[in-house]
């Protein structure tokens, strides 16, 4: 049996290796003047691989690694991301149907957008009948105030988050360091969005993109996490590394793998009547029917009579 998804680790960094399935598991290849060492992955136990410059897969392992239902993230230089999701073709569809039930109504998705404000901000931080504007209009109030407040507790004189891939080394460490931690965090977040069988694409802020609903739930925690660590880095002279080094700690320090799965659940269903453990290798396949409700699969229903209209 496969771990559970919040049972996982949370991500493995890899840079200027060659990672191949040999016939013992997956490996990263590492060349060096001694000649070649070999580091073995635990794919199994794995949420998300970051595949950083100079990296290269074979499709053997690429093949293991979905078996396993890790996800790979492309990594590439100055903080430019391109994502790349795997996951089992077995896997459950039913929260996926929560989400697109919660995400094609107005009305419901309002209140998802205002419970992630919550989630972010505390219980009631979001006054009654608030429109999407106005959450908007809060929460960068309330980022830019958390802006200061580090800035002032780290002696830095001036910030200003900037985010520019063709200016890379011209940016400051805390710049840089928050850029490589919402990387890892982006990379994360979209493992549990894929385990759990949702779409990464449905958004309940952020639209227009296939990544929107993993910027809204890595929203949630940037606040608590992503944004102390950088402005902590203010004076590393290599922050995007530590970033990703401290980053890995604090995630087992507040067990965030679980907490985002759990945070995704209450999301899109606040009742909390179907969390479940998620099954990575369930088979169940049913037919859809808006009277009779689900139906097997694998059935020859030709034997049925049926009432067809007259021409």
């Amino acid at each position: 049996m496969l771990p559970r998804i919040s049972d996982s680790l949370s991500f493995l960094y890899a840079e200027a290796v060659r990672i191949v399935q040999d016939d013992t598991g997956v490996c990263a290849q590492v060349e060096s003047s001694q000649g070649t060492d070999r580091v073995y992955i635990p794919t199994a136990a794995l949420a998300c691989i970051l595949l950083g410059p100079g990296t290269s897969i074979t499709q053997p392992a690429m093949a293991t690694i979905a078996r396993h239902g890790t996800s790979l993230v492309c990594v590439g230089a100055g903080g430019v991301r391109s994502y790349a999701g795997i996951m089992p073709a077995s896997l459950t569809t039913a929260w996926l149907e929560k989400q697109v039930r919660a995400w094609a109504d107005d009305k419901s998705r309002l209140e998802v957008a205002v419970r992630m404000y919550e989630a972010r901000f505390g219980s009631a931080s979001a006054p009654a009948g608030v429109s999407l504007a106005q959450l908007r209009g809060m929460e960068g109030q309330r980022v830019k105030a958390l802006y200061r407040l580090l800035a002032t507790k780290h002696g830095i004189k001036r910030f200003r988050r900037n985010y520019d891939p063709d200016a890379w080394d011209d940016q400051d460490p805390v710049n840089k360091a928050l850029s490589g931690a919402n990387s890892c965090m982006y990379g994360v977040v979209h493992a549990a969005v894929l385990a759990l069988g949702c779409s990464p694409a449905l958004g309940f802020v952020h639209s227009g993109t296939q990544m929107a609903f993993v910027y809204d739930v890595a929203d949630i925690y940037k606040a608590r996490i992503t944004i102390p660590l950088a402005f902590s880095l203010h004076a590393s002279e290599d922050p995007e590394r530590e970033a990703r080094r401290r980053l890995r700690e604090d995630f087992r320090a507040f067990k965030l793998m679980p907490q985002i799965v759990a945070d995704i659940q209450a999301l899109i269903d606040p009742s909390g009547e179907s969390h479940s453990p998620i099954d990575r290798n369930s088979d169940l396949v049913h037919l859809w029917d808006p009277q009779l409700g689900a139906l097997p699969a694998g059935v020859n229903y030709g034997s049925e009579t049926f009432d067809l209209p007259l021409e």
